[in-house]
């Protein structure tokens, strides 16, 4: 079969009208594990935004849930890519996002930020380190369909091209990046959620490798220190390896969402009343009713 198929099936489509089928064939089937990868770095990137981190902190979401919070998160993305901001379920699940959302005070400078690390941090991530880099068109695409949900968010002033929206992610790094406790303290929390995943003998090995791919302005606003040159350049290998491993196999005939993958906090499957934090659970119900 030929690994080029489904980019060729691509190429015939329109970016702004066809951009969630689009999206559905990258995410789900093109780089499904590149882009949860991608969406994790992006996460750690909102967490530099002191205003960000700050609410994320007084919450305490990420201290004392950050399983459920990293799964809550990667189940609406999920659900709406896999079956489309307009259909019943990814509506609903936008909806609900929306209802949590509307019980904090967010700046929308702050979201629009966050909407523009979801475009941005994928397509980076798979010029890097994917089998593949995203096409120009694949790149619109992707730009058209987190526009279109930040416009369903209520999200204000959303750049009206490809290019000035990736101008103001940039910019507005430079300008917002600044170390804070509150910075360390969420981000210390993901930290010890992605070494839970491993086992115990292999946790400071990988404790040491994290910041390996991660920059320097991220990880001083984080707190971080960086690993060895060495070590990063170790790690790269290993995922540039991995890419031109992946070029030789045949093309994935069936999706691999996230919402695809038995979630560590709904061992028995969830629903969408399940979604969000246990505090806000019983209102976010009767504001439903």
């Amino acid at each position: 079969m030929d690994r080029h198929a489904t980019r060729r099936h691509i190429q015939t489509l329109d970016p702004e009208r066809d951009h969630q089928q689009i999206c559905h064939l990258l995410v789900g089937y093109e780089f499904p594990w590149d882009v949860t990868r991608a969406l994790e770095v992006a996460l750690l990137r909102t967490f530099c935004i002191p205003s960000v981190s700050g609410l994320l902190d007084r919450t305490g979401e990420f201290r004392h849930h950050a399983q459920k919070r990293y799964d809550d998160t990667g189940i609406v993305v999920s659900e709406v890519l896999k079956h489309g901001y307009d259909s019943p379920r990814g509506a609903a699940f936008i909806q609900r996002m929306n209802a949590i959302h509307n019980h904090y005070a967010i700046a929308n400078r702050d979201f629009l930020y966050v909407l523009s690390t979801f475009i941005y941090e994928p397509i980076r991530w798979c010029d890097r380190f994917g089998w593949r880099p995203f096409g120009e068109l694949e790149r619109l695409a992707f730009y058209y369909f987190w526009r279109a949900i930040g416009d369903r968010m209520g999200i204000e002033h959303i750049p009206l091209t490809y290019a000035a929206f990736d101008q103001f992610n940039r910019e507005f790094e430079a300008e917002h990046f600044a170390y804070a406790p509150s910075n360390q303290r969420v981000a210390d929390a993901t930290r010890h959620l992605l070494l839970s995943w491993f086992p115990a003998p292999t946790r400071p090995v990988v404790n040491w490798g994290l910041p390996c791919l991660l920059d320097p302005p991220l990880l001083a606003a984080l707190g971080w220190q960086p690993t060895p040159v060495a070590v990063q350049q170790l790690a790269q290998a290993v995922l540039k390896a991995r890419s031109q491993f992946l070029r030789r196999l045949p093309p994935r005939t069936e999706p691999d969402f996230f919402v695809d993958q038995p979630q560590r906090s709904y061992p028995s499957g969830y629903s969408l009343a399940d979604v969000g934090p246990a505090t806000l659970r019983e209102r976010l119900s009767r504001d439903h009713l």
